[in-house]
Protein backbone atom coordinates (compact mmCIF):
# COMPACT_ATOMS: atom_id res chain seq x y z
CA UNK A 1 0.00 0.00 0.00
CA UNK A 2 1.52 3.39 -0.99
CA UNK A 3 1.24 6.30 1.05
CA UNK A 4 1.12 8.49 -1.06
CA UNK A 5 -2.17 7.42 -2.11
CA UNK A 6 -5.10 10.10 -3.31
CA UNK A 7 -7.41 8.08 -0.86
CA UNK A 8 -5.27 8.38 2.54
CA UNK A 9 -3.94 12.39 1.73
CA UNK A 10 -7.30 13.79 3.75
CA UNK A 11 -6.95 11.23 6.83
CA UNK A 12 -2.86 11.62 7.33
CA UNK A 13 -1.98 13.65 10.02
CA UNK A 14 0.60 16.55 9.08
CA UNK A 15 4.20 16.24 10.08
CA UNK A 16 6.01 18.89 11.72
CA UNK A 17 7.13 21.65 9.31
CA UNK A 18 4.99 20.74 6.85
CA UNK A 19 2.53 23.96 6.68
CA UNK A 20 -0.84 24.22 7.79
CA UNK A 21 -4.21 23.16 6.17
CA UNK A 22 -6.31 25.14 4.07
CA UNK A 23 -8.44 27.63 5.80
CA UNK A 24 -11.87 26.19 6.39
CA UNK A 25 -13.54 29.64 5.49
CA UNK A 26 -15.29 30.53 8.72
CA UNK A 27 -12.53 33.40 9.57
CA UNK A 28 -10.69 33.44 12.94
CA UNK A 29 -11.35 32.02 16.23
CA UNK A 30 -13.85 34.88 17.93
CA UNK A 31 -11.77 33.83 21.12
CA UNK A 32 -10.49 37.19 22.53
CA UNK A 33 -6.67 36.61 22.05
CA UNK A 34 -6.53 33.58 19.86
CA UNK A 35 -5.71 33.93 16.40
CA UNK A 36 -6.26 29.71 14.96
CA UNK A 37 -8.84 29.31 12.14
CA UNK A 38 -12.09 29.16 13.59
CA UNK A 39 -13.03 25.85 12.62
CA UNK A 40 -16.52 25.07 14.80
CA UNK A 41 -19.70 27.12 15.12
CA UNK A 42 -21.22 27.50 18.70
CA UNK A 43 -24.76 28.59 19.05
CA UNK A 44 -24.96 32.67 20.41
CA UNK A 45 -28.04 31.11 22.87
CA UNK A 46 -31.57 32.15 23.53
CA UNK A 47 -33.73 34.45 20.92
CA UNK A 48 -30.94 34.54 18.55
CA UNK A 49 -31.30 31.26 17.09
CA UNK A 50 -29.52 30.57 14.19
CA UNK A 51 -26.57 32.81 14.94
CA UNK A 52 -23.28 31.38 15.94
CA UNK A 53 -20.18 32.22 17.18
CA UNK A 54 -16.65 30.99 15.42
CA UNK A 55 -13.89 28.72 17.46
CA UNK A 56 -11.25 26.44 17.24
CA UNK A 57 -11.68 22.96 18.29
CA UNK A 58 -9.88 24.03 21.48
CA UNK A 59 -11.71 27.04 22.81
CA UNK A 60 -15.16 25.68 21.40
CA UNK A 61 -15.37 22.59 23.71
CA UNK A 62 -14.48 25.27 26.62
CA UNK A 63 -17.91 27.69 25.04
CA UNK A 64 -19.66 24.12 25.34
CA UNK A 65 -19.26 22.57 28.77
CA UNK A 66 -20.64 25.92 29.85
CA UNK A 67 -22.94 26.29 27.29
CA UNK A 68 -26.57 26.72 28.98
CA UNK A 69 -29.61 27.79 26.57
CA UNK A 70 -32.00 28.39 29.67
CA UNK A 71 -29.89 30.70 31.60
CA UNK A 72 -31.31 33.14 34.08
CA UNK A 73 -35.04 31.39 33.54
CA UNK A 74 -37.13 30.28 36.66
CA UNK A 75 -37.99 26.74 36.56
CA UNK A 76 -41.76 27.22 35.79
CA UNK A 77 -40.72 28.69 32.67
CA UNK A 78 -38.43 25.84 31.34
CA UNK A 79 -41.19 23.33 32.14
CA UNK A 80 -43.37 25.52 30.04
CA UNK A 81 -40.69 25.83 27.39
CA UNK A 82 -40.37 22.08 27.47
CA UNK A 83 -44.02 21.21 27.22
CA UNK A 84 -44.69 23.78 24.40
CA UNK A 85 -41.49 21.74 22.67
CA UNK A 86 -43.33 18.81 22.19
CA UNK A 87 -46.08 20.78 20.40
CA UNK A 88 -43.26 23.11 17.79
CA UNK A 89 -44.66 26.01 20.03
CA UNK A 90 -47.87 25.68 18.20
CA UNK A 91 -51.67 26.44 20.12
CA UNK A 92 -53.31 23.19 20.53
CA UNK A 93 -57.04 23.21 21.11
CA UNK A 94 -59.04 19.91 22.78
CA UNK A 95 -61.45 17.58 20.35
CA UNK A 96 -64.45 19.00 19.70
CA UNK A 97 -64.03 22.61 20.55
CA UNK A 98 -65.20 24.88 18.14
CA UNK A 99 -62.62 27.90 18.12
CA UNK A 100 -65.06 30.29 16.08
CA UNK A 101 -68.50 29.22 17.46
CA UNK A 102 -69.87 29.41 20.97
CA UNK A 103 -71.22 26.11 22.92
CA UNK A 104 -75.01 25.88 22.81
CA UNK A 105 -77.09 27.50 25.71
CA UNK A 106 -78.22 24.83 28.41
CA UNK A 107 -81.66 25.28 29.29
CA UNK A 108 -84.45 22.94 29.03
CA UNK A 109 -85.12 19.72 29.85
CA UNK A 110 -82.64 18.89 26.96
CA UNK A 111 -79.73 20.99 29.49
CA UNK A 112 -79.67 17.45 31.92
CA UNK A 113 -79.16 15.16 28.93
CA UNK A 114 -76.74 17.11 27.29
CA UNK A 115 -74.66 18.01 31.00
CA UNK A 116 -74.96 14.04 31.19
CA UNK A 117 -73.89 13.11 27.81
CA UNK A 118 -70.92 15.81 28.05
CA UNK A 119 -70.42 14.26 31.82
CA UNK A 120 -70.41 10.78 30.54
CA UNK A 121 -67.54 12.09 27.33
CA UNK A 122 -65.41 13.89 29.94
CA UNK A 123 -65.04 11.03 32.11
CA UNK A 124 -66.90 13.44 35.39
CA UNK A 125 -69.64 12.77 37.32
CA UNK A 126 -72.56 14.78 37.37
CA UNK A 127 -71.26 15.64 40.86
CA UNK A 128 -67.76 16.67 39.21
CA UNK A 129 -65.68 13.86 40.63
CA UNK A 130 -63.50 11.96 37.87
CA UNK A 131 -64.98 8.64 37.18
CA UNK A 132 -63.50 5.68 35.42
CA UNK A 133 -65.00 3.54 33.27
CA UNK A 134 -64.36 0.50 34.60
CA UNK A 135 -62.25 -2.30 32.72
CA UNK A 136 -63.72 -5.96 31.25
CA UNK A 137 -62.81 -7.96 34.79
CA UNK A 138 -63.95 -5.24 37.08
CA UNK A 139 -67.27 -5.21 34.83
CA UNK A 140 -67.25 -8.59 35.22
CA UNK A 141 -67.06 -8.97 39.55
CA UNK A 142 -69.41 -5.87 39.43
CA UNK A 143 -72.06 -7.61 37.79
CA UNK A 144 -71.16 -11.06 40.04
CA UNK A 145 -72.55 -8.70 42.93
CA UNK A 146 -75.44 -7.19 41.19
CA UNK A 147 -74.09 -3.84 41.19
CA UNK A 148 -74.14 -0.71 38.38
CA UNK A 149 -70.95 -0.09 36.68
CA UNK A 150 -71.30 3.50 38.68
CA UNK A 151 -71.13 2.41 41.81
CA UNK A 152 -69.19 3.95 44.98
CA UNK A 153 -66.70 2.35 47.25
CA UNK A 154 -69.11 2.46 50.33
CA UNK A 155 -71.78 0.71 47.90
CA UNK A 156 -69.28 -2.22 47.05
CA UNK A 157 -68.71 -3.03 50.39
CA UNK A 158 -71.85 -2.99 51.64
CA UNK A 159 -73.33 -5.30 49.00
CA UNK A 160 -70.75 -7.63 49.99
CA UNK A 161 -71.15 -7.48 52.93
CA UNK A 162 -75.10 -8.42 52.60
CA UNK A 163 -74.24 -11.18 50.13
CA UNK A 164 -71.54 -13.04 52.11
CA UNK A 165 -74.02 -12.59 54.99
CA UNK A 166 -76.62 -14.70 52.51
CA UNK A 167 -74.46 -17.03 50.95
CA UNK A 168 -72.45 -18.41 54.35
CA UNK A 169 -72.94 -21.95 55.27
CA UNK A 170 -72.78 -20.75 58.80
CA UNK A 171 -75.52 -18.10 57.74
CA UNK A 172 -77.84 -20.71 56.45
CA UNK A 173 -77.88 -23.54 58.60
CA UNK A 174 -74.96 -25.57 56.99
CA UNK A 175 -76.54 -25.38 53.54
CA UNK A 176 -73.19 -25.69 50.57
CA UNK A 177 -75.52 -25.18 47.74
CA UNK A 178 -74.59 -21.76 47.55
CA UNK A 179 -70.51 -22.34 48.13
CA UNK A 180 -69.65 -21.79 44.22
CA UNK A 181 -71.81 -18.60 44.50
CA UNK A 182 -69.58 -17.68 47.62
CA UNK A 183 -66.34 -18.31 45.90
CA UNK A 184 -67.44 -16.21 43.24
CA UNK A 185 -68.49 -12.95 45.44
CA UNK A 186 -65.12 -12.90 47.34
CA UNK A 187 -63.33 -13.04 44.17
CA UNK A 188 -65.38 -10.17 42.57
CA UNK A 189 -64.58 -8.85 46.05
CA UNK A 190 -61.00 -9.26 45.78
CA UNK A 191 -60.85 -7.62 41.95
CA UNK A 192 -62.51 -4.81 42.66
CA UNK A 193 -59.90 -3.98 45.87
CA UNK A 194 -56.83 -4.19 44.01
CA UNK A 195 -58.28 -2.49 41.33
CA UNK A 196 -59.10 0.39 43.93
CA UNK A 197 -62.76 0.66 43.68
CA UNK A 198 -63.50 -0.44 47.17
Amino acid sequence: MSLSSKFFDRIRIARPGQPKPASTGLGPCQWKGCENDATHRAPMGRKREGEFFRFCFEHVTLYNRTYNYFSGLDDDTVARFQKDALTGHRPTWGLGVNRAGEAPPDFGPAATGSARIRARMTGQSAAGRQVRKPRPLEQKALDDLGLPHSANPETVKARYKELVKRHHPDANGGDRSTEDRLRRIIQAYKVLKQAGLC
